[in-house]
């Protein structure tokens, strides 16, 4: 009672005019902000801008599934075939002979220098595969060949001018692949075949080349003469003019022919472009014509035939083909549409020189296999072998090794296999001068691969490194069958080519393709 009347003795006893505060509360009773109420206000206001932005989404998205399935809709039928307007793309037909490329190569890994693989190739056996080089690639069992190639790097490892490095060749050897019955059955198979001479000739018309290409003299000789030196030395001249009508030159004839021919006016050896004029493109066939050949002078001296291994051909052949296959991991159709498999015997004497089984691939290159599936005509015509198996019949008593002159080399350069006289191809004087031998043993098998990977699963350029060749079969007779596995580095022309091969009847199918130059005899 007594500070009521306290309080409002202090109120009456404010001046007239005088602003009115309200009373201060004590502290414990000032009003607080209701924190839960702000929160609340908060959270509703974010849950609102989030859920209009998702519904604004999902217009937006069934706008553009709308607006998409309509034009989807028009353009069908504006592309149909009864629609009254067609776009102009719309009413070309599909490019004929367009294959998609769902194939690719399988490719065997060589690992390294020794390395051994395990293969099963026929049922309750297991062949060992050991590489015997990555360059190229080449598989089997190590012999003493194998340890003189850190011996042989020579020449081109030291005298690389402009070539090319980097590449993978890879050989492999397979001993056992042939039973030895088997060996003495495609033998006998051959000799019932009967065999023809396996001289290698220039094909007709090569004489005419630079004809067809409009090259002048000056043209030629300066494409010979490698080193722009203004005068064609020896090996210029036999890095491109080794093999003249299935003659083999070396640094020997090419100086008799110039003798011959009074070729060399000055007789340094050497031809000048006036010398050179003077030469005519038969010139170098009639000196050796009136001189005569004789068989050691021969790019190859042997006798081969062609057995067929498909439908109906005998157990044995049929066999060796499904083994190839299992071997190379490569689809049977492929296999099945190569070249027959080749018997070839060389006699005492007998030789090969160092050579590609493939050649290179250019614009204006086709695959022999591939001819008729081409769709345009090319002036060069070359075996496109990817894989070659090469099989011994027999154990030679002397010599007959196959050589691999720059195996295991580091760089290739073509002009620098001759040297000081030394031809590297000839595998009558040179052969133990290359970098890996393998010495002929009944039932191995030797692999290589005669084309390197386009990155894609396909074939790709040459391997230039598969350069290979027999050397002289020094005593006795030397047996070999070869299995090439044709396929064309042009996958669009492979796929031509396999459709219309599965177009022919099946009797025609059954005769199998021809190889180049393939004899007339009956296949057996």
């Amino acid at each position: 009672m007594t500070e009521n009347m306290e309080t409002l003795d202090a109120e009456d006893a404010t001046p007239a005019g005088s602003a009115t505060l309200p009373p201060l509360r004590p502290p414990c009773e000032r009003l607080s902000p209701h924190k839960s109420s702000v929160c609340s206000r908060s959270y509703f206001v974010v849950v609102m801008v989030f859920f209009h932005v998702y519904i604004i989404n999902v217009i937006a998205l069934l706008f553009y599934v709308h607006y998409s399935s309509g034009q989807e809709d028009a353009a069908r039928s504006r592309d149909a075939p009864g629609a009254d307007h067609q776009r102009p793309e719309a009413r070309r037909p599909p490019p004929k002979h367009e294959f998609l490329r769902d194939v690719s190569l399988t490719r065997m890994e060589g690992i390294r220098v020794g390395h051994v693989q395990r293969v099963s190739l026929v049922p309750g056996k297991v062949h060992e595969m050991r590489t015997l080089s990555l360059k190229p690639l080449l598989f089997g069992k190590r012999t003493n060949a194998v340890k003189r190639i850190q011996q042989r790097r020579r020449l081109l490892s030291c005298k690389r001018v402009g070539g090319k490095s980097g590449l993978v060749w890879i050989l492999q050897e397979i001993p056992g692949f042939l039973a030895e019955d088997e060996c003495r059955v495609v033998m006998q198979l051959a000799q019932l075949k009967g065999l023809m001479e396996s001289q290698l000739m220039v094909q007709d018309g090569q004489d005419e080349l630079a004809r067809e290409l409009n090259l002048s003299p000056e043209e030629i000789f300066n494409l010979l003469d490698i080193n722009q030196d203004g005068q064609l030395q020896l090996h210029e001249i036999l890095t491109h003019s080794r093999v003249r009508d299935g003659i083999w030159l070396t640094p020997e004839n090419l100086r008799e022919i110039y003798a011959g021919l009074k070729a060399d006016k000055d007789g340094n050896g050497l031809l000048s472009l006036e010398e050179f004029r003077l030469l005519s493109s038969d010139a170098f066939q009639r000196f050796l014509l009136q001189r005569g050949v004789k068989r050691s002078q021969l790019v190859r001296n042997s006798r081969h035939t062609w057995l067929y291994q498909g439908k109906g051909a005998h157990r044995v052949l049929q066999d060796i083909k499904a083994r190839v296959t299992r071997l190379t991991r490569l689809p049977p159709a492929l296999v099945d549409l190569s070249e027959p498999l080749q018997v070839v015997r060389y006699e005492e004497g007998g030789h090969y020189h160092a050579h590609h089984d493939s050649g290179p691939v250019y614009p204006e290159t086709g695959c022999a296999h591939t001819r008729l599936a081409a769709n345009t005509s090319t002036p060069f015509e070359t075996s496109c072998r990817y894989v070659t198996v090469l099989f011994y019949l027999n154990s030679v008593e002397g010599g007959g090794e196959t050589a691999f002159p720059v195996a295991d080399n580091r760089t290739y350069d073509e002009v620098s296999l001759i040297q000081n006289d030394v031809d590297l191809l000839d595998t009558r004087r040179n052969c133990d001068k290359s970098n890996l031998r393998v010495t002929p043993t009944k039932g191995t098998a030797v692999f290589w691969y005669n084309y390197l990977s386009d990155g894609r699963g396909w074939v790709g350029e040459q391997d230039e490194y598969a350069l290979h060749g027999g050397c002289v079969v020094t005593r006795g007779t030397k047996w070999i069958a070869n299995k090439w596995i044709n396929i064309d580095p042009d996958y669009q022309r492979q796929a031509r080519y396999q459709q219309l091969v599965a177009q022919q009847p099946e009797d025609e199918e059954d005769a199998g393709p021809t190889p180049r130059g393939h004899d007339v005899h009956q296949d057996l």
